[in-house]
Protein backbone atom coordinates (compact mmCIF):
# COMPACT_ATOMS: atom_id res chain seq x y z
CA UNK A 1 0.00 0.00 0.00
CA UNK A 2 1.05 3.87 -0.78
CA UNK A 3 0.52 6.75 1.78
CA UNK A 4 0.08 10.05 0.59
CA UNK A 5 2.47 10.78 3.43
CA UNK A 6 4.39 9.59 6.17
CA UNK A 7 6.25 11.17 9.46
CA UNK A 8 8.51 8.87 10.60
CA UNK A 9 9.78 8.33 14.16
CA UNK A 10 8.03 10.80 15.94
CA UNK A 11 7.38 11.46 19.86
CA UNK A 12 4.10 11.88 20.83
CA UNK A 13 3.39 14.29 23.52
CA UNK A 14 2.91 11.34 26.21
CA UNK A 15 6.60 10.16 24.94
CA UNK A 16 5.61 7.15 22.99
CA UNK A 17 7.05 6.46 19.51
CA UNK A 18 5.01 6.60 16.32
CA UNK A 19 5.41 6.56 12.97
CA UNK A 20 2.06 8.37 11.23
CA UNK A 21 0.44 7.39 8.30
CA UNK A 22 -1.91 9.43 5.57
CA UNK A 23 -3.73 9.39 3.61
CA UNK A 24 -5.60 12.04 1.63
CA UNK A 25 -7.05 14.28 4.87
CA UNK A 26 -7.00 11.63 7.20
CA UNK A 27 -4.67 9.29 9.37
CA UNK A 28 -4.84 6.10 8.32
CA UNK A 29 -2.32 4.30 10.60
CA UNK A 30 -0.70 5.09 13.66
CA UNK A 31 1.82 2.38 14.81
CA UNK A 32 5.62 1.81 16.51
CA UNK A 33 6.87 1.69 12.90
CA UNK A 34 5.21 1.05 9.14
CA UNK A 35 6.90 -0.10 6.69
CA UNK A 36 5.07 0.83 3.63
CA UNK A 37 5.67 3.47 0.23
CA UNK A 38 4.59 7.24 0.90
CA UNK A 39 4.51 9.43 -2.03
CA UNK A 40 5.99 11.72 0.82
CA UNK A 41 8.43 11.31 4.13
CA UNK A 42 9.18 13.56 6.86
CA UNK A 43 11.75 12.36 9.20
CA UNK A 44 10.95 13.31 12.80
CA UNK A 45 13.15 11.01 14.47
CA UNK A 46 13.45 11.83 17.93
CA UNK A 47 11.15 15.11 17.47
CA UNK A 48 8.01 15.93 19.14
CA UNK A 49 5.03 14.84 17.01
CA UNK A 50 1.68 16.84 18.08
CA UNK A 51 -1.84 17.80 17.39
CA UNK A 52 -1.92 21.51 15.96
CA UNK A 53 -1.98 24.35 18.53
CA UNK A 54 -5.19 25.96 18.84
CA UNK A 55 -6.14 29.67 20.00
CA UNK A 56 -9.54 29.35 21.50
CA UNK A 57 -9.37 33.30 22.38
CA UNK A 58 -8.73 36.07 19.43
CA UNK A 59 -9.86 39.30 17.73
CA UNK A 60 -8.70 39.01 13.93
CA UNK A 61 -10.76 42.09 13.42
CA UNK A 62 -8.17 44.57 14.92
CA UNK A 63 -4.89 42.14 14.87
CA UNK A 64 -1.70 43.99 13.42
CA UNK A 65 -3.25 47.40 13.85
CA UNK A 66 -0.82 48.51 16.44
CA UNK A 67 0.02 52.31 16.27
CA UNK A 68 -3.48 53.30 14.08
CA UNK A 69 -4.68 55.53 15.17
CA UNK A 70 -2.77 55.92 17.87
CA UNK A 71 -1.01 54.39 20.40
CA UNK A 72 -2.50 53.37 23.83
CA UNK A 73 -0.62 55.97 26.03
CA UNK A 74 -1.62 54.51 29.41
CA UNK A 75 -1.37 50.61 28.22
CA UNK A 76 -5.20 50.39 30.06
CA UNK A 77 -7.98 48.07 28.85
CA UNK A 78 -10.42 51.20 28.83
CA UNK A 79 -8.20 53.29 26.48
CA UNK A 80 -7.75 50.48 24.19
CA UNK A 81 -11.80 50.19 24.26
CA UNK A 82 -11.66 53.20 23.18
CA UNK A 83 -8.82 53.29 20.59
CA UNK A 84 -10.46 50.53 18.45
CA UNK A 85 -13.87 52.83 18.25
CA UNK A 86 -11.45 55.82 16.84
CA UNK A 87 -9.73 52.24 14.58
CA UNK A 88 -12.85 51.11 13.53
CA UNK A 89 -14.74 54.12 11.71
CA UNK A 90 -10.98 54.84 10.04
CA UNK A 91 -10.59 50.88 8.57
CA UNK A 92 -12.11 49.30 5.81
CA UNK A 93 -13.17 45.98 4.82
CA UNK A 94 -10.21 46.14 3.15
CA UNK A 95 -7.60 46.71 5.58
CA UNK A 96 -9.70 43.74 7.74
CA UNK A 97 -9.03 40.94 5.45
CA UNK A 98 -5.50 42.43 4.45
CA UNK A 99 -4.76 42.15 8.05
CA UNK A 100 -6.73 39.11 9.12
CA UNK A 101 -5.27 36.82 6.23
CA UNK A 102 -1.34 38.27 7.19
CA UNK A 103 -1.96 37.05 10.99
CA UNK A 104 -3.50 33.56 9.80
CA UNK A 105 -0.44 32.87 7.82
CA UNK A 106 1.74 33.97 10.53
CA UNK A 107 -0.26 31.86 12.99
CA UNK A 108 -0.15 28.62 10.81
CA UNK A 109 3.72 28.91 10.18
CA UNK A 110 3.65 28.78 14.32
CA UNK A 111 1.63 25.53 13.84
CA UNK A 112 -1.97 27.07 14.75
CA UNK A 113 -4.96 25.56 12.63
CA UNK A 114 -7.45 26.79 14.78
CA UNK A 115 -8.85 30.11 15.76
CA UNK A 116 -11.54 31.33 17.96
CA UNK A 117 -11.93 35.34 17.21
CA UNK A 118 -14.20 37.59 18.62
CA UNK A 119 -15.59 40.18 15.80
CA UNK A 120 -17.08 43.44 16.50
CA UNK A 121 -20.78 43.41 15.47
CA UNK A 122 -21.50 47.12 17.02
CA UNK A 123 -20.68 49.43 14.19
CA UNK A 124 -23.73 49.66 12.22
CA UNK A 125 -22.00 49.35 9.14
CA UNK A 126 -21.55 45.66 9.67
CA UNK A 127 -17.31 45.75 7.71
CA UNK A 128 -15.60 43.71 10.75
CA UNK A 129 -18.45 40.98 10.22
CA UNK A 130 -18.63 40.63 6.52
CA UNK A 131 -14.66 40.88 6.57
CA UNK A 132 -13.91 38.22 8.84
CA UNK A 133 -16.93 36.02 7.21
CA UNK A 134 -14.46 36.51 4.04
CA UNK A 135 -11.63 35.54 5.53
CA UNK A 136 -12.86 32.83 6.86
CA UNK A 137 -13.81 31.23 3.75
CA UNK A 138 -10.46 32.02 1.82
CA UNK A 139 -9.13 29.85 5.06
CA UNK A 140 -11.43 27.34 5.56
CA UNK A 141 -8.63 24.52 3.41
CA UNK A 142 -6.23 24.67 5.94
CA UNK A 143 -7.42 26.85 9.35
CA UNK A 144 -10.75 26.45 11.20
CA UNK A 145 -11.94 30.24 11.66
CA UNK A 146 -14.69 30.40 14.38
CA UNK A 147 -16.52 34.02 14.96
CA UNK A 148 -18.20 35.12 17.79
CA UNK A 149 -20.74 37.69 17.63
CA UNK A 150 -18.99 40.20 20.80
CA UNK A 151 -20.38 43.05 21.01
CA UNK A 152 -17.93 44.97 22.28
CA UNK A 153 -19.58 48.20 23.31
CA UNK A 154 -21.96 46.68 25.40
CA UNK A 155 -25.13 44.11 24.65
CA UNK A 156 -27.31 47.19 26.04
CA UNK A 157 -24.70 49.72 26.15
CA UNK A 158 -24.49 50.45 22.42
CA UNK A 159 -28.01 50.98 20.97
CA UNK A 160 -28.86 48.93 18.55
CA UNK A 161 -26.48 45.67 19.76
CA UNK A 162 -28.29 42.67 20.46
CA UNK A 163 -29.82 43.67 17.05
CA UNK A 164 -26.40 42.93 15.83
CA UNK A 165 -25.22 40.07 17.06
CA UNK A 166 -28.77 38.69 15.94
CA UNK A 167 -27.51 40.02 12.52
CA UNK A 168 -24.13 38.62 12.71
CA UNK A 169 -25.73 35.12 13.81
CA UNK A 170 -27.90 35.06 10.93
CA UNK A 171 -24.93 36.32 8.74
CA UNK A 172 -23.44 32.88 9.92
CA UNK A 173 -21.67 33.73 12.82
CA UNK A 174 -20.74 30.60 14.95
CA UNK A 175 -20.62 31.73 18.41
CA UNK A 176 -23.06 33.96 20.58
CA UNK A 177 -20.60 36.50 22.46
CA UNK A 178 -20.85 39.43 25.28
CA UNK A 179 -19.06 41.61 27.58
CA UNK A 180 -21.30 42.09 30.71
CA UNK A 181 -18.67 44.04 32.91
CA UNK A 182 -18.59 46.87 30.33
CA UNK A 183 -22.47 47.54 30.86
CA UNK A 184 -23.83 50.71 33.14
CA UNK A 185 -24.48 48.51 36.04
CA UNK A 186 -23.89 45.18 36.84
CA UNK A 187 -28.37 44.47 36.80
CA UNK A 188 -27.63 45.01 32.69
CA UNK A 189 -24.44 42.87 32.93
CA UNK A 190 -26.50 39.91 34.47
CA UNK A 191 -29.24 41.02 32.12
CA UNK A 192 -26.69 40.29 29.37
CA UNK A 193 -25.98 36.97 30.29
CA UNK A 194 -29.49 35.87 30.40
CA UNK A 195 -30.05 37.47 27.18
CA UNK A 196 -26.81 35.49 25.29
CA UNK A 197 -27.76 32.25 26.98
CA UNK A 198 -31.38 32.27 25.92
CA UNK A 199 -30.11 33.12 22.30
CA UNK A 200 -27.95 30.48 22.28
CA UNK A 201 -30.12 28.25 23.69
CA UNK A 202 -32.85 28.92 21.27
CA UNK A 203 -30.39 28.28 18.41
CA UNK A 204 -28.40 25.37 19.74
CA UNK A 205 -25.06 27.33 19.08
CA UNK A 206 -22.47 28.38 21.78
CA UNK A 207 -21.42 30.97 24.10
CA UNK A 208 -18.72 32.57 25.02
CA UNK A 209 -18.39 35.64 27.03
CA UNK A 210 -15.73 38.18 27.65
CA UNK A 211 -16.18 37.54 31.54
CA UNK A 212 -14.94 40.15 34.69
CA UNK A 213 -11.71 41.07 32.64
CA UNK A 214 -11.67 43.73 34.97
CA UNK A 215 -9.47 44.12 38.53
CA UNK A 216 -12.93 44.63 40.64
CA UNK A 217 -13.23 41.32 42.62
CA UNK A 218 -17.41 42.22 42.69
CA UNK A 219 -17.66 41.88 39.34
CA UNK A 220 -18.90 38.38 39.36
CA UNK A 221 -21.03 38.25 36.23
CA UNK A 222 -19.00 34.32 36.01
CA UNK A 223 -21.37 33.39 38.90
CA UNK A 224 -24.58 34.44 36.60
CA UNK A 225 -22.93 32.58 33.54
CA UNK A 226 -22.75 29.85 35.50
CA UNK A 227 -26.02 29.49 36.67
CA UNK A 228 -27.51 30.54 33.37
CA UNK A 229 -25.83 27.75 31.25
CA UNK A 230 -27.22 25.19 33.83
CA UNK A 231 -30.62 27.22 33.48
CA UNK A 232 -30.78 27.26 29.78
CA UNK A 233 -29.32 23.32 29.35
CA UNK A 234 -25.95 24.82 27.86
CA UNK A 235 -23.72 22.76 30.09
CA UNK A 236 -20.37 22.08 28.14
CA UNK A 237 -21.25 24.57 25.46
CA UNK A 238 -20.01 27.55 27.46
CA UNK A 239 -16.98 29.91 28.03
CA UNK A 240 -15.83 32.58 30.38
CA UNK A 241 -13.00 34.34 28.87
CA UNK A 242 -10.28 36.07 30.89
CA UNK A 243 -12.21 35.98 34.76
CA UNK A 244 -9.78 38.24 36.00
CA UNK A 245 -11.46 39.55 38.85
CA UNK A 246 -10.84 36.00 40.17
CA UNK A 247 -7.79 37.07 41.04
CA UNK A 248 -8.81 39.75 43.73
CA UNK A 249 -11.98 37.87 44.83
CA UNK A 250 -11.94 37.00 48.74
CA UNK A 251 -11.52 32.76 49.04
CA UNK A 252 -14.22 32.36 50.48
CA UNK A 253 -16.40 33.35 47.63
CA UNK A 254 -14.53 31.42 45.52
CA UNK A 255 -14.42 28.34 47.24
CA UNK A 256 -18.17 28.59 46.50
CA UNK A 257 -17.95 29.88 43.25
CA UNK A 258 -15.11 26.76 41.92
CA UNK A 259 -17.77 24.62 42.34
CA UNK A 260 -20.84 26.05 40.54
CA UNK A 261 -18.96 26.90 37.46
CA UNK A 262 -17.36 22.82 37.26
CA UNK A 263 -21.68 21.99 37.65
CA UNK A 264 -22.04 23.75 35.00
CA UNK A 265 -19.49 22.50 33.11
CA UNK A 266 -18.03 26.16 31.99
CA UNK A 267 -15.05 26.35 30.60
CA UNK A 268 -12.57 29.13 31.62
CA UNK A 269 -10.40 30.92 29.36
CA UNK A 270 -7.29 32.99 30.42
CA UNK A 271 -5.06 35.13 28.47
CA UNK A 272 -1.76 34.94 30.01
CA UNK A 273 0.16 37.83 27.69
CA UNK A 274 -2.51 39.99 27.58
CA UNK A 275 -4.19 39.77 31.05
CA UNK A 276 -1.01 40.85 33.35
CA UNK A 277 -0.52 43.36 30.63
CA UNK A 278 -3.40 45.16 30.96
CA UNK A 279 -4.50 44.76 35.02
CA UNK A 280 -3.27 46.01 38.26
CA UNK A 281 -2.57 49.29 35.83
CA UNK A 282 -4.59 51.06 38.59
CA UNK A 283 -2.45 49.15 41.32
CA UNK A 284 1.26 50.93 43.53
CA UNK A 285 2.79 47.84 44.81
CA UNK A 286 1.97 45.40 45.31
CA UNK A 287 0.69 45.03 41.87
CA UNK A 288 -1.69 42.85 40.50
CA UNK A 289 -0.70 40.36 38.07
CA UNK A 290 -4.53 39.94 37.09
CA UNK A 291 -4.60 36.50 35.69
CA UNK A 292 -7.34 34.27 36.90
CA UNK A 293 -6.80 30.98 39.41
CA UNK A 294 -5.59 28.64 36.86
CA UNK A 295 -4.58 25.78 39.47
CA UNK A 296 -7.56 26.33 41.49
CA UNK A 297 -10.10 26.23 38.45
CA UNK A 298 -8.17 23.00 37.02
CA UNK A 299 -8.58 21.24 40.84
CA UNK A 300 -12.03 21.71 41.08
CA UNK A 301 -12.61 19.98 37.48
CA UNK A 302 -13.42 23.07 35.39
CA UNK A 303 -11.68 22.75 31.49
CA UNK A 304 -9.21 25.23 31.54
CA UNK A 305 -7.54 26.69 28.08
CA UNK A 306 -5.09 29.46 27.45
CA UNK A 307 -5.90 32.43 24.46
CA UNK A 308 -3.33 34.88 22.81
CA UNK A 309 -6.34 37.69 22.51
CA UNK A 310 -4.15 40.14 21.18
CA UNK A 311 -1.17 40.54 18.87
CA UNK A 312 -0.23 43.83 17.82
CA UNK A 313 -3.01 46.05 18.40
CA UNK A 314 -5.23 48.69 20.62
CA UNK A 315 -4.28 46.67 23.77
CA UNK A 316 -0.76 44.72 22.84
CA UNK A 317 1.84 46.06 21.15
CA UNK A 318 3.54 42.75 21.13
CA UNK A 319 3.02 39.31 20.41
CA UNK A 320 3.75 36.47 17.30
CA UNK A 321 0.94 34.02 17.52
CA UNK A 322 2.97 30.95 18.91
CA UNK A 323 0.78 29.52 21.48
CA UNK A 324 4.14 28.16 23.36
CA UNK A 325 4.73 31.81 24.10
CA UNK A 326 0.93 31.70 25.44
CA UNK A 327 1.40 28.89 27.67
CA UNK A 328 5.07 29.67 28.66
CA UNK A 329 3.77 32.66 30.53
CA UNK A 330 0.64 31.61 31.70
CA UNK A 331 2.25 28.13 33.62
CA UNK A 332 5.11 31.12 34.88
CA UNK A 333 2.56 33.26 36.31
CA UNK A 334 -0.09 30.40 37.38
CA UNK A 335 2.85 28.90 39.26
CA UNK A 336 2.93 25.24 37.52
CA UNK A 337 6.31 24.61 37.13
CA UNK A 338 5.86 20.66 38.40
CA UNK A 339 6.57 18.19 35.32
CA UNK A 340 2.55 17.41 35.30
CA UNK A 341 1.37 20.62 35.58
CA UNK A 342 3.93 22.21 32.56
CA UNK A 343 2.30 19.40 30.59
CA UNK A 344 -1.26 20.32 31.33
CA UNK A 345 -0.31 23.53 30.25
CA UNK A 346 1.07 22.77 27.07
CA UNK A 347 -2.22 20.42 26.33
CA UNK A 348 -4.10 23.82 27.43
CA UNK A 349 -2.49 25.19 23.99
CA UNK A 350 -3.57 21.85 21.95
CA UNK A 351 -6.16 19.62 22.47
CA UNK A 352 -8.22 20.94 25.53
CA UNK A 353 -8.62 24.34 23.27
CA UNK A 354 -9.75 22.32 20.66
CA UNK A 355 -11.89 21.32 22.92
CA UNK A 356 -13.37 24.06 24.16
CA UNK A 357 -14.21 25.14 20.62
CA UNK A 358 -15.86 21.60 19.96
CA UNK A 359 -13.37 20.59 17.41
CA UNK A 360 -11.88 16.90 16.92
CA UNK A 361 -7.99 16.93 16.76
CA UNK A 362 -6.38 13.95 17.68
CA UNK A 363 -3.46 11.82 16.78
CA UNK A 364 -5.11 8.66 16.26
CA UNK A 365 -6.22 6.15 13.19
CA UNK A 366 -9.69 7.90 11.23
CA UNK A 367 -8.78 11.54 12.23
CA UNK A 368 -8.31 14.41 10.83
CA UNK A 369 -4.86 14.79 9.17
CA UNK A 370 -3.52 17.84 10.61
CA UNK A 371 -0.27 18.32 13.22
CA UNK A 372 2.91 19.66 13.99
CA UNK A 373 6.58 18.61 14.03
CA UNK A 374 8.60 20.51 16.42
CA UNK A 375 12.11 20.62 16.86
CA UNK A 376 12.07 19.56 20.74
CA UNK A 377 12.07 16.22 22.14
CA UNK A 378 9.19 16.56 23.84
CA UNK A 379 6.31 19.48 25.60
CA UNK A 380 8.67 20.47 28.84
CA UNK A 381 11.38 21.24 26.30
CA UNK A 382 9.38 23.10 23.77
CA UNK A 383 7.97 25.03 26.27
CA UNK A 384 11.47 26.11 27.33
CA UNK A 385 12.85 26.96 23.95
CA UNK A 386 9.95 27.56 21.59
CA UNK A 387 11.14 25.67 19.00
CA UNK A 388 11.29 26.06 15.55
CA UNK A 389 7.79 24.10 13.94
CA UNK A 390 9.73 22.03 11.16
CA UNK A 391 6.69 20.82 9.80
CA UNK A 392 3.02 22.03 10.04
CA UNK A 393 0.49 19.81 8.20
CA UNK A 394 -3.45 20.43 7.64
CA UNK A 395 -5.67 18.16 6.51
CA UNK A 396 -3.00 15.89 4.95
CA UNK A 397 -0.69 18.50 3.23
CA UNK A 398 2.18 20.02 4.36
CA UNK A 399 1.30 24.14 4.89
CA UNK A 400 4.61 25.44 6.18
CA UNK A 401 8.02 24.14 6.86
CA UNK A 402 10.83 25.53 8.88
CA UNK A 403 14.80 24.93 8.41
CA UNK A 404 16.01 25.70 12.27
CA UNK A 405 18.83 27.89 12.52
CA UNK A 406 21.99 26.69 12.50
CA UNK A 407 23.91 28.91 15.62
CA UNK A 408 27.85 28.54 16.18
CA UNK A 409 29.24 29.10 19.55
CA UNK A 410 33.36 28.97 19.80
CA UNK A 411 33.86 30.96 23.21
CA UNK A 412 37.01 28.85 23.51
CA UNK A 413 35.96 26.92 26.48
Amino acid sequence: MTFDLIVKGGTLADGTRADIAITGDRIAEVAPEIDAEAREVIDASGRLVTQPFVDCHFHMDATLSYGTPRVNASGTLLEGIALWGELKQLQTRQDIVARALAYCRQAVGKGVLAIRSHVDVTDTSFRTVEALLEVREAVRDVLDLQLVAFPQDGWFRAEGAEGQVIRALDAGVDVVGGIPHFERTMADGAASVRAACELAAERGLRVDLHCDESDDPLSRHIETLAAETIRCGLQGRVAGSHLTSMHSMDNYYVAKLLPLIAEAQVAAIPNPLINITLQGRMDTYPKRRGMTRVPELRAAGVTVAFGQDCVMDPWYPLGSGDMLDVAHMGLHVALMTAPDQMHAAFQMVTETAAQVMGLEFGLRKGARASLVVLDAADPIEALRLRPARLAVVSHGRVVSRTVPAQVGVDCGF
